[in-house]
């Protein structure tokens, strides 16, 4: 989200324009690899170039650049972003961080050029007031409060010029930083996913899907007092401009300060809202960003927003959750094991290659996750030791995997509300919540 202090910065709309962005990016990373790698020489060092590329210098440059830029490239800034120090180095997670809450907004020029484009010369007419300066700015758009003459205030989400033409180039380019920062291994095959990653893309910058999948969130949730979901404006959207009730809302950072029954509880309804998504309603806000959640203090209610990233969730998915959910319950190693394996988070070379480790993983976590009673986000020392577990199959080019893409979009959500959980130090009865399918049988 912006401030008054942050001014507004056009966004490049042209691919011409957008690729020198990237290439001016590529030669000054470049510039601080070769000044960084001779001081280090100098001290009589002998540093990696994957040590040179993830210095500071270069990772906030990284992130100042793909937060110019915006669209599919801020996106993707943000999506590695989201690690909570557990698996890149905390430099980067600390710089990388800033794309989750910081985006350039247009100037007023070029957002009236949007808006006539969008609602013609005489667009002013039909609001009593139209905040021009942004209330929020984000990777694809940015929101501004309006009211109209019937004294309702909306939310207007104006899409940034040029988005949605640039996401093929922008995933390629910053796949390609990140191979070459080292995020990346060379070797992996990331064709069909970085496919995914565009489609879904894609679907973020319709606006007419999005209007779509918030009136059918709103329905989904219906009269559960844990949640607000805005109402669309159907007749104020268009394809690059989503109109929507405005609800007011503090930042979900806000409940830091709060007492821990509090946070437990907003934690606790949010973890259940994601089984029932994956479960229930089959339909996943796939999107974990901390600023898609809005928490209102004066009824303890939790505002959801965002639905770009909504998708479908296959049967076989959920019915693969299912299984690894019930045999974690169950306390069975090798039932765990065998579900990680057809889910696709385990490959079945690291399988064959690294039995060992991987049951020493799989252990660490049951032991940690099985308990009886609430389980605490808030330590996180049996996730270093996870970790260390995984150094040799991570080393193992052979045993280099990537879930399906369906998985790999829904683990997102649940991985990103578990990082939200963990910064709340929440304390939630995770048994209790996944005991409740323990019979489910699925369509």
């Amino acid at each position: 989200m912006t401030d008054d202090r942050q001014k507004g910065r056009a966004i490049p709309r042209g691919r011409l324009s957008r690729l020198g962005a990237f290439g001016r990016l590529a030669g000054g990373v470049a510039g601080n690899v070769v000044g960084e790698g001779a001081r280090r020489l100098a001290a009589g060092q002998r540093p990696r170039l994957s040590d040179l590329m993830l210095t500071p210098a270069n990772a906030g440059r990284v992130a100042d650049e793909l937060a110019g830029l915006r669209g599919a490239a801020m996106k993707l800034g943000q999506m590695v972003s989201m690690d909570a120090g557990d698996v890149l180095p905390p430099e980067l997670t600390a710089i990388l961080a800033r794309l989750r809450d910081q985006a350039h907004h247009m100037p007023p020029r070029q957002l009236d050029q949007v808006l006539v484009r969008e609602w013609g010369k005489d667009w002013r007419g039909r609001f009593t007031h139209f905040q021009a300066h942004p209330i929020a700015a984000a990777s694809i758009g940015q929101v501004h409060r309006a009211e109209l003459p019937d004294g309702r205030v909306l939310a207007i989400k104006v899409q940034y010029p040029g988005v949605a033409d640039s996401i093929g180039s922008d995933v390629d380019n910053v796949a390609t930083l990140l191979r070459l920062s080292g995020l990346l291994p060379r070797d992996l095959p990331i064709a069909d996913l970085l496919a995914e990653a565009k489609a879904q893309l894609h679907e973020e910058a319709d606006y007419h899907r999005e209007a779509a999948m918030l009136a059918r969130f709103r329905a989904l949730v219906g009269h559960d007092p844990g949640f607000v979901v805005p109402a669309p404006e159907p007749d104020l959207s268009t394809g690059h401009i989503l109109a929507m009730e405005y609800v007011d809302g503090r930042p979900i950072d806000a409940l830091e300060a709060e007492p821990q029954d509090v946070r437990d509880a907003v934690i606790e309804r949010l973890i259940a809202l994601v089984l029932r998504e994956l479960f229930d309603w089959r339909l996943m806000q796939t999107d974990p960003n901390f600023a898609n959640y809005r928490w209102r203090a004066n009824d303890g209610r939790l505002v959801l927003l965002d639905f770009g990233a909504a998708r479908p969730v296959a049967e076989d998915t959920a019915r693969g959750y299912h299984r690894l959910l019930m045999a974690g319950l169950d306390g069975d190693a090798a039932r765990v094991r065998q579900a990680a394996i057809d889910v696709g988070f385990i490959g079945r070379t690291a399988a064959d290659r690294h039995g060992s480790a991987i049951d020493a993983m799989i252990a660490i976590i049951l032991d940690n996750l099985g308990r009886e009673g609430p389980f605490d986000f808030g330590d996180r020392s049996f996730v270093g030791t996870v970790r260390e577990q995984g150094m040799a199959i991570a080393a193992d080019r052979a045993s280099w995997h990537l879930p399906p893409a369906d998985t790999l979009f829904a683990q997102r959500k649940i991985s990103g509300t578990a990082l939200l959980a963990a910064r709340m130090k929440a304390r939630v009865n995770v048994r209790a919540l996944v005991e409740r399918y323990r019979d489910w049988s699925g369509s």
